[in-house]
């Protein structure tokens, strides 16, 4: 059986430039406390929450049609396995069919059976499908937000 990365998507009414310029505005959706930049490639930056943070290298950009950020190291606090993300790469695919545009995001190495796997598919359910679609729609994302206890 082939390796599952999760894999989420969103499509809304909203260009695909506009779509691209939102996701690097991470403090907007995803986390608040948000250090660095995510805007070109060799972009580094940090998401924190209490005691876990994700550091991330923005490793390619097609403009308005992906981006890659590639985590380097990690500390997710509220598992055994503290380092778990390092290695990953979070994939951000636009594309426009149909006069729509559909976001597509893949965390290749977040696969069903690792440690995290259940809290980080509600996580990312709840920051793209939800924060993130809101920030795109309306102007205001829902950053910090999601809780998983």
């Amino acid at each position: 059986m082939p390796v599952q990365d999760f894999q989420c998507s969103i499509t809304i009414s909203v260009p695909a430039q506009e779509i691209f310029d939102k996701l690097s505005r991470v403090s907007e959706w995803w986390a608040k406390d948000f250090q660095g930049s995510a805007r070109k490639p060799g972009d580094a930056f940090t998401v924190r929450s209490g005691k876990t943070f994700m550091d991330f290298r923005v490793v390619e950009i097609v403009p308005d049609t992906r981006i890659v950020w590639q985590v380097t190291d990690c500390n997710l606090s509220w598992i055994d396995n503290k380092t778990e993300w390092k290695g990953t790469s979070v994939i951000w695919e636009i594309s426009s069919p149909n006069g729509s545009t559909t976001l597509k995001m893949t965390h290749r190495g977040l696969v069903p059976g690792i440690e995290c796997y259940a809290s980080c598919e509600q996580g990312w359910n709840y920051y793209v499908m939800k924060s993130l679609l809101q920030f795109l729609a309306e102007g205001k994302g829902l950053p910090d937000s999601f809780r998983r206890y």
